[in-house]
């Protein structure tokens, strides 16, 4: 067996900023990756990190046993699962590691099941440039042994794997994070803008914040962006247009059970705000950006 396969296969769907940076990561702890993604320079950036590339979703299935999901749509998530049931092969584990509804993932779990197959529920706590450091929380629920079997591959992209229990734990448990992280971002673009409005250094009031009691994960990520004023590049965390997806399932699902969200809520205007106002393809934390015009801050 060679060095690349030690440790064995894994397939990865979804090659772009998670599912990539995922794949690359894994390829470089040792494990044979066979990926596939319809974005063809997606797919040259993972085979130049020694990614094997597939020609579909059901040629990844066809070559590997586990198979991890990372696709920013429904619509992709259900394709994906349609060509994986209609390949006829033996039993796979399918982690499904994207942030969709309890509706679409219950669907997607169905589906499967009902062609011999295990679906996991594993959304993932971390941005796109943490990906690409392993700095990761699985959010795993679902069939415990097959969770149990997958903690090594976990171990290499993450920084932690938790087993939540029954199928749609995870998800939940991802609208509580993100519920905090809409939130966070949002405060912490108001927090710098009030620094600027005020006349203060945008990079000062960053480092003293980080050193008090206000400080913050979310902070820590997304304020150097808004020091720098530029939310796309190499500072892309999270687009804009993805974004409204995790709100939008976050809302609903809040509706669902009858929880009140008032701060959660109050963020939805900013981010509409950046998504009609050129920052779309941009980072979440663009919303500083939007602040900023509000403010009337020009720099």
């Amino acid at each position: 067996m060679s060095a690349a396969s030690a440790k064995g296969q894994v397939g990865i769907v979804g090659l772009g900023i998670m599912g990539g940076s995922i794949a690359k990561n894994l390829a470089a702890a040792g494990w044979q990756v066979i990926g596939f993604d319809l974005d063809a320079a997606r797919c040259a950036e993972a085979k130049a990190a020694s990614v094997e590339i597939a020609t579909s979703a059901a040629d990844v299935a066809s070559k590997a046993t586990n198979i991890l999901i990372s696709l920013p749509k429904p619509q992709a998530l259900h394709a994906t699962v349609e060509a994986i049931a209609a390949a006829k092969l033996s039993r796979r584990v399918i982690v499904e590691l994207s942030t969709f509804s309890l509706e679409d993932k219950a669907e997607a779990e169905e589906k499967l099941r009902a062609a011999g197959h295990t679906m996991l529920d594993c959304p993932l706590s971390g941005t796109g440039s943490q990906a690409r450091v392993k700095d990761l929380v699985v959010y795993a629920s679902g069939d415990g042994q097959a969770i149990q079997s997958l903690m090594p591959v976990f171990a290499d992209f993450s920084r932690a794997a938790h087993d939540l229990g029954a199928f749609g734990n995870g998800m939940k448990m991802k609208f509580v994070a993100n519920l905090l992280v809409a939130i966070n971002n949002v405060a912490s673009a108001e927090a710098m803008v009030l620094g600027m409005k005020a006349g203060l250094d945008p990079a000062q009031v960053m480092k003293l914040v980080q050193a008090g009691a206000a400080n913050s994960r979310v902070f820590e990520l997304r304020a150097p962006m808004m020091v720098e004023n530029r939310y796309d590049g190499g500072n892309l965390t999270m687009r804009n247009s993805t974004w409204q997806k995790d709100m939008t399932v976050i809302g609903e699902y809040a509706a669902s059970v009858g929880c009140p969200t008032p701060l959660f809520s109050a963020t939805a205007p900013i981010y509409l705000a950046a998504l009609s106002t050129g920052y779309a393809d941009q980072d979440t934390g663009a919303v500083c950006a939007v602040l900023e015009a509000m403010a009337g801050v020009k720099r």
